[in-house]
């Protein structure tokens, strides 16, 4: 007995400090209590919040298993280990974590947030929203369900209602940094977009945790992108490298990170590729700019995608360029350049896209460059030119959808029957760039459309990229929503239209151009998620063009 209540005077004395946020303390009382009694349940649930808030994952796993193996009854801890294999997504015990909880004390509100947050996430909307109702209907008046499942209503395209929730939450809880950040979302996308940028801003001061304030600076840089102000833009942009980012990437490195405005002449600079594969590529804009400036006695290093390999070698060839490998431990990504042998001779590293800061501070600023900025495969392009003179007419390269469609990105992408006005198009022959399983599309344009879609043959068109690029650049016109292929076709020079959404943020802002690839043209609705008006202005074009029957005409 003794043991006990010196191990629950300790638990007593953490959970004060954890109440002040000193959890180091409170690990150390949490431990202290655990040495005098292991079987106490609090001593290892003080444990975990305690790990838990200091990023420890592993020994917070370990804790929160403990406690709730000690009481299995206990809500409060299943929903706290929920949370946290959601964090390093673990997803299918994080919704029997959280749907255990729920089955302890039904309609809870923050199970029920969390298992609702975890279902939209897997874009699971009706069960998300058979989860969030009961619990709102049970719990009016809590404000985190009203933007949870206004965010749900929101990914499906219903931006009105979507609006109409988070007003109510911030009717509720003026102060709420969320539902504040969410409505700025919905309003700039809604196009009222100086009052979208102004509420995100407010938001950032208010928000709870820094993981929320990191999230909303980041929105606020895409806003600020997508409407042009480039320098702010950038400046708020740069919070997808604090460590507090949703998902962020952790580059090992201990050499000092370049700055804009740095001076780099002579000096070996060693950048990562950073995001998705077609990122690494629309970020190289810049590199040329940064090669310039180093200078005859400079020295670039450069770690890209490994597919990305021959591309990059051939484009940048005074620089020493290999892959980069990213690894995942308890749900966090490091990104290393194991070819990288050398690093105390590296004078400064930066991921890619800080570049633009420096080198790209303005629309204005962006080089015009019809011939791309990067060199396809010339033996390959010839190669693609001779099979594709067998084909009639222009031939237009078609991209559709990308492997990688996730919450925010849902909407950006037109399903495939809505291409049918661009399919139907006479004089053009259509050829297949999209990667991934498409035989579903290419058999509904067959069946349903009469159109066979070219399948260029000997080409696995997600691996053999530098392929895909000598391909784009053998057309006479590539059509397509912006993916890693789409970004490759630009690059190297292929004339492009790019179908968009409203206000994306690679745009800066711009109409019908687009900055990074100076001879693509950009076709956008007015409203995000739908896809009639702007395919048949597609249509349209596209039939211009092929009267044209010249791949300059295509470059529009």
């Amino acid at each position: 007995m003794k043991t006990m209540r010196a191990a629950l005077r300790h638990v007593k004395k953490g959970l004060l400090y954890a109440r002040d946020n000193k959890f180091k303390e409170a690990e150390a009382c949490a431990l202290q209590a655990i040495k005098y009694d292991q079987g106490i349940l609090h001593s290892w649930h003080l444990l975990g919040i305690a790990r838990d808030k200091l990023d420890d994952r592993a020994g917070a796993l370990d804790a929160y298993e403990r406690a709730l193996a000690l009481g299995p009854e206990s809500s409060e801890i299943a929903n706290d280990l929920g949370r946290l294999a959601y964090r390093m997504e673990m997803w299918p015990q994080a919704e029997a974590l959280f749907r255990h909880s729920l089955a302890l004390r039904p309609a809870a509100p923050e199970a029920s947030n969390n298992l609702g947050a975890l279902l939209r996430r897997q874009m699971r909307y009706q069960d998300a929203i058979d989860i969030l109702r009961p619990s709102l209907m049970a719990h009016p008046a809590e404000s985190i369900l009203w933007v949870t499942l206004g965010t749900v209503l929101g990914d499906q395209g219903d931006a009105d209602q979507a609006e109409t929730f988070y007003a109510e939450a911030l009717r509720l809880n003026p102060g709420y940094a969320k539902a504040m950040h969410n409505l700025g979302g919905v309003q700039f996308a809604k196009g009222s977009e100086q009052d979208g940028i102004d509420q995100t801003l407010r938001a950032i001061p208010l928000a709870e945790v820094p993981e929320d304030a990191t999230m909303m600076r980041f929105s606020a840089g895409s806003m600020l992108l997508a409407r042009g102000d480039l320098p702010q833009g950038w400046k708020y942009y740069a919070a997808r490298l604090e460590p507090t980012f949703s998902e962020p990437v952790h580059f090992l490195t201990n050499r000092p990170r370049w700055q804009p405005g740095t001076e780099i002449a002579g000096r070996h600079l060693m950048i990562f590729g950073e995001q998705g594969l077609g990122d690494e590529v629309l970020f190289a804009n810049a590199l040329e700019d940064a090669i310039a400036d180093l200078g005859p006695g400079g020295r670039l290093t450069l770690a890209v995608t490994e597919r990305l390999l021959p591309l990059f070698q051939r484009s940048f060839p005074d620089a020493r360029i290999g892959a980069h490998v990213t690894l995942m431990r308890e749900g966090r990504a490091y990104r290393t350049a194991p070819f990288i042998k050398d690093w105390a001779d590296v004078d400064y590293w930066a991921p890619m896209a800080a570049l633009l800061e420096h080198y790209r501070p303005s629309v204005e600023s962006f080089p015009n460059r019809p011939q791309g900025f990067m060199r396809a495969d010339p033996v390959r392009v010839e190669h693609w030119r001779e099979v594709l003179s067998q084909l009639p007419g222009v031939k237009v390269g078609l991209l559709w959808t990308s492997l990688i469609i996730s919450t925010n990105r849902r909407l950006a992408f037109s399903p495939f029957e809505q291409w049918e006005p661009v399919l139907r198009t006479p004089g053009a022959s259509f050829i297949n760039l999209q990667y991934g399983d498409n035989a579903e599309h290419l058999e509904f344009a067959r069946r349903k459309l009469g159109v066979d879609i070219f399948q260029p043959p000997g080409i696995d068109l997600k691996n053999d990229l530098d392929d895909v690029a000598a391909l784009s650049a053998a057309l006479d016109l590539v059509v397509g929503i912006s993916n890693a292929s789409f970004n490759l076709a630009a690059a190297v020079g292929a004339p492009c239209w790019l179908i968009s959404t409203p206000r994306a943020w690679p745009r800066l802002g711009t109409d019908h151009s687009y900055p990074w690839y100076s001879q693509t043209k950009v076709l956008s609705g007015a409203k995000l998620g739908t896809w009639t008006d702007v395919m048949d202005e597609t249509a349209k074009a596209l039939a211009e063009h092929v009267q044209g029957g010249t791949r300059l005409a295509a470059a529009g």
